[in-house]
């Protein structure tokens, strides 16, 4: 039997949006109908809504999917979580790592649930400095821990491709809650994912 990989995808907006990416190859001058470009429009209508699914996903209950009570009280460290994005401005990835801590405050959260919020905000029209603080916040409000922190290091196609055109630019957002704000704790923090 041969492979067969299985997605799915609202089918209205798959219809509507090739459409528009249709019109779109056209404006620009080419010939959708060239064998290489017949299937283009609809993988490109797949690919935004893979691209955008974040928008259909709720972080806080993939959080208090995994919350447990646990005593333990010292800095819990997940880094170099990949992420993938669209910037809002030019609909050009950006992608990079973000390094997320917290300290709990009588409830932990399974480890994987910190990369899942990750990715759900990134799979948004974004800005670096808004996904950073939709990742802060949300750990804060639901988790409720004595701390949080994020840092996100990304490179911007938009900025690659285009634009200025620097190819080696790393852009750096950061965010500190509670026990973070403490140059202290921050400092150990960035000490620990190496910055």
């Amino acid at each position: 039997m041969p492979y067969r990989k299985v997605e799915e995808y609202n089918i209205q907006i798959t219809d509507d949006v090739r459409e528009r990416y249709k019109n779109i190859i056209k404006d620009l001058g080419e010939d959708t109908e060239r064998d290489g470009l017949l299937k283009t429009p609809e993988r490109a209508a797949k690919a935004m809504q893979f691209l955008t699914q974040g928008y259909h996903q709720d972080p806080i209950k993939v959080l208090k999917s995994a919350m447990f009570k646990e005593s333990y009280n010292e800095m819990v460290i997940v880094k170099d979580i990949e992420l993938y994005s669209l910037c809002e401005h030019h609909l050009l990835p950006f992608f990079g790592k973000a390094h997320i801590a917290y300290i709990p405050n009588g409830h932990i959260v399974g480890l994987s649930k910190l990369p899942r919020i990750v990715d759900i905000f990134s799979r948004r029209l974004q800005v670096q400095e808004r996904l950073t603080e939709q990742i802060l916040d949300c750990i804060n409000d639901t988790l409720k821990p004595q701390g949080v922190a994020v840092v996100i290091e990304a490179s911007h196609m938009c900025m690659m491709m285009r634009g200025v055109q620097k190819q080696n630019s790393i852009t750096t957002t950061s965010g500190f809650r509670g026990q973070f704000e403490k140059i202290e704790t921050r400092n150990e923090f960035l000490k620990l994912i190496g910055k």
